[in-house]
């Protein structure tokens, strides 16, 4: 048999060959671009088209039934923003005092807190306010703060958010036998998708919404941090918190937590 034979198209064996490539890549096409779209559980498609345009990387409309599912809890309903809070009056900080005479007893008479609640001297605004807000509308919840969130008004929580934020706060204070600062704080774990916890509580930067760190009780940190992990708090916007305290050790939670606590004794 010549060459040019074998390679001919009357050759049998050449033209058994391209009939069964061509099918096992048929086969393949419908497999990949049709049967396992619509094989998903509650596969959104309406058609075949819509499977072979999915699987293509091709963005077409989701049909309007489309299910779109909830959490079984509450999440905070806060917008928050730059301008989410007006600028403080000596109205709204005297208010404000007046309304923080009832919380004395956890957070200290001057904003500073002796027990294992947070010190709130200096606390950014935003923070407070959203805090307040999500205790009333459940997205988080406590046995002490939710019963006395019950009847504040919008206004009274912008008023103690302005008393709070207008005093002065802890500076950051980290002794010299305390070593430096935990990688967490200062590098984060970028393999994990952890960001420095410096970056957005304040040191090296700050995200809107989120709270001053330096000075808080160690105890309450590492609880703050263990119940992110677990869920049981969720009133983070997006789920940031969450997902990053589900990726840290319970070694950087305790590092992170003492290291923000190192003046904490010192306020006393």
């Amino acid at each position: 048999m010549s060459a040019e034979n074998a390679r001919s198209t009357r050759n049998r064996w050449i033209t058994t060959a391209i009939a069964v490539t061509l099918l096992i890549a048929l086969v393949s096409v419908i497999t990949g671009f049709v049967w396992l779209p619509f094989a998903e559980a509650d596969s959104p498609f309406r058609s075949v088209w819509d499977a072979i345009c999915s699987s293509a990387g091709l963005v077409r409309n989701r049909p309007a039934t489309a299910i779109v599912e909830e959490p079984g809890f509450k999440t905070s309903a806060v917008v928050v923003s730059a301008d989410m809070l007006p600028t403080s009056t000596a109205v709204s900080i005297g208010r404000g005092g007046t309304l923080a005479l009832q919380c004395t007893m956890c957070h200290g008479d001057r904003g500073l807190s002796n027990a294992n609640t947070p010190n709130l001297a200096g606390q950014y605004a935003p923070a407070i306010y959203k805090q307040l807000q999500d205790y009333k509308s459940g997205a988080r919840t406590s046995a002490i703060m939710s019963p006395r969130v019950t009847d504040l008004t919008d206004q009274d929580m912008r008023d103690l958010a302005a008393y709070y934020s207008y005093l002065p706060r802890l500076p950051p204070y980290h002794p010299v036998d305390a070593g430096p600062a935990p990688p967490i704080v200062v590098r984060g774990a970028p393999l994990r998708n952890i960001p420095p916890c410096a970056t957005c509580h304040g040191t090296v930067g700050y995200k809107i919404g989120t709270e001053w760190l330096e000075g808080e009780s160690a105890v309450y940190l590492r609880t703050q941090l263990e119940d992110f992990a677990s869920g049981t708090r969720h009133n983070d916007i997006s789920e940031q918190m969450r997902n990053i305290a589900r990726g840290m050790t319970l070694a950087e939670i305790e590092r992170a937590a003492a290291y923000y606590a190192n003046q904490y004794p010192n306020q006393r």
